[in-house]
């Protein structure tokens, strides 16, 4: 009888007791769904069973963790409702982009998914709820997965496997369908109770619950133009011949990697240049405002468009929001009593308008520079006056929001979101989060410029996203154009300069499980040297080595 420390208190469960049950016995305590458990040092799912003595403790739908878990596990009961409805006839889910709370899911087939196709997948997947369909996980050695996978039609996790050092492969199996994914799954069907599926272009959309509101759908609001870009940068990929990890692995395998770089700077170095056009045939912008979540790329973006605005004859002078900061004596703080310096009130707004409207009636304006170390705002005798062609190119996290610039008309203002959208995806079934490339590009930059641990750039990566949802994300289909800064090669240049600093996480730390996530995910991917990347790469500001300040 293994003894359990749960919530403070010992309690003996029968060896082979699953973790299902002893959190039945505990669910009542929680307000959110109980999903998988933490056990001594490691994260188990609740199909997995009790055999020694050691401390427990919960993972609910509220946490990050079990947020995943239960979205993994749905997007399992959809790409085998999807097969169940199309019967006979052929048809591959890919997983391709999280739009807000939604999955977007392109069904690769013969025939067009229509409204009824997506309510009869609905209704599936309502079945396999009432049905309480197992899900069972099985490791196989290597080349038994393959077959599996082989008779399933996965040629994408064929080729994923073929780079994975592990000798076993975790293997989940839903009634008749087997499939790997990166990441725990829940124990049944009966769990994932609150999901909607409908038709959106000519794929299907998966709603699910977000982490703040786990037992409920909530709706988000058309993201159009962050759809489109992202739709932009898949076709990139498949105009490159990479759709998958795997596919990325083959082609640095085959020695391609320079070509496959070039192919991609020159890509983003045109949509530059379009964009650079666009704000040429506006003549009354003065004001490009720039805007994006953290490590995005913005000071490179802001720096390569600049160039391309001098071609068309334009004069760009850069602007950093960072230098309208109120005193730090003034900045409001969280709840923790920690500076906020994410939300609007930490900038001085007013003055920010008086000067740009200073600026835009042709007035010498004397500009400010915020001083980090001493927390106040200095006048070093930097002034400016707008000339013909001059053009203010301003970058920060609230350029997009129209209380920043209130008194600037909205015909001077060219508005530009940018983000790291990635599209590549480990497998059809697997996408990459577009948080986990931003949170590993900020951990490269962050230990090289600030020297700062992983450790300490994980535990502060929860509430910079929640200042990102405040107040970056809400206004960002309200921008004139949107860059992905995303480079479909970045992770395997990344990998070498991250996976030391992740190793260094301890295990008794409270950033080792993300530590560990990510280490995993680094895992997939063949590493390339940075050498060869050109000196203004978006790719350059966290690896270093950039022409820019940056």
């Amino acid at each position: 009888m293994p003894k359990l420390i749960i919530e403070g208190e010992e309690r003996e469960y029968e060896k082979g007791t699953t973790f299902e049950t002893i959190a039945k016995d505990y669910q009542d305590r929680f307000d959110n769904q109980i999903v998988a458990v933490i056990y001594g040092t490691r994260i188990r799912e609740l199909m997995k069973k009790v055999d020694r003595d050691e401390k427990l403790s919960f993972i609910t739908t509220a946490d990050e963790i079990g947020n995943n878990t239960y979205t993994r596990t749905a997007l399992m009961m959809l790409i085998k409702a999807v097969r169940d409805v199309a019967g006979d006839k052929p048809a591959y889910t890919k997983v391709e982009y999280k739009i807000g709370n939604a999955f977007f899911c392109n069904v690769r087939s013969d025939f067009p998914v229509t409204e009824e196709f997506a309510q009869g997948v609905q209704k599936r997947m309502e079945e396999m709820v009432k049905q309480e369909i197992p899900i069972f996980k099985k490791g196989y050695p290597l080349a038994d997965a393959v077959d599996i996978f082989r008779k399933e039609g996965l040629d994408d996790k064929i080729r994923l496997l073929r780079y994975r050092r592990s000798s076993e492969v975790n293997v989940y199996k839903l009634d008749d369908f087997s499939d790997y994914f990166y990441g725990y799954m829940l124990p049944n069907t009966s769990y994932v109770k609150w999901f909607r599926v409908e038709k959106y272009h000519d794929g299907l959309l998966l709603h699910l619950p977000s982490r703040r509101h786990p037992d409920e759908i909530t709706d988000s609001e058309p993201r159009e133009k962050l759809f489109n870009e992202m739709v932009r940068s898949t076709q990139w990929g498949q105009m490159m011949g990479i759709d998958t990890v795997g596919d990325l692995n083959d082609a640095i395998c085959r020695g391609e990697f320079s070509n496959l770089m070039l192919v991609q700077e020159a890509l983003q170095e045109r949509r530059i240049g379009e964009i650079a056009q666009k704000i040429y045939e506006r003549k009354d912008v003065r004001f490009v405002m720039i805007a994006g979540p953290s490590s995005s790329g913005k000071t490179s973006f802001a720096n390569r468009l600049s160039i391309q605005m001098r071609t068309y004859g334009l004069n760009p002078h850069p602007i950093s929001l960072d230098n309208y900061f109120v005193d730090r004596v003034d900045t409001p703080l969280n709840e923790d009593g920690s500076y906020n310096f994410e939300c609007l009130e930490a900038l001085d707004v007013e003055q920010f308008n008086k000067d740009m409207v200073a600026l835009l009636n042709g007035e010498r304006v004397e500009m400010p520079t915020f001083n980090f170390v001493s927390g106040k705002r200095e006048m070093n005798g930097d002034y400016l006056q707008l000339k013909s062609g001059d053009v203010l190119v301003i970058e920060g996290i609230h350029g997009l929001n129209e209380k920043m610039s209130y008194a600037l008309p909205a015909e001077s203002k060219f508005k530009i979101y940018i983000s790291a959208l990635t599209t590549l995806s480990v497998d059809a079934h697997n996408r990459i989060p577009t948080t986990d490339g931003r949170l590993i590009r900020r951990i490269v930059r962050d230990a090289r410029t600030r020297g700062a641990s992983a450790k300490h750039t994980i535990a502060m990566w929860d509430s910079v996203r929640r200042g990102e949802h405040q107040n970056i994300f809400p206004f960002q289909e309200g921008a004139d154009e949107m860059f992905n800064s995303a480079q479909i090669y970045e992770l395997a240049v990344l990998k070498q300069y991250a996976e030391p600093l992740l190793f260094a996480i301890q295990q008794d730390e409270p950033e080792y499980f993300e530590a560990k996530r990510l280490l995993k995910f680094l895992d997939y991917f063949v590493a390339v040297d940075s050498q060869t990347l050109p000196k203004n790469s978006l790719t350059r500001e966290f690896v270093g080595g950039s022409c820019f300040k940056v």
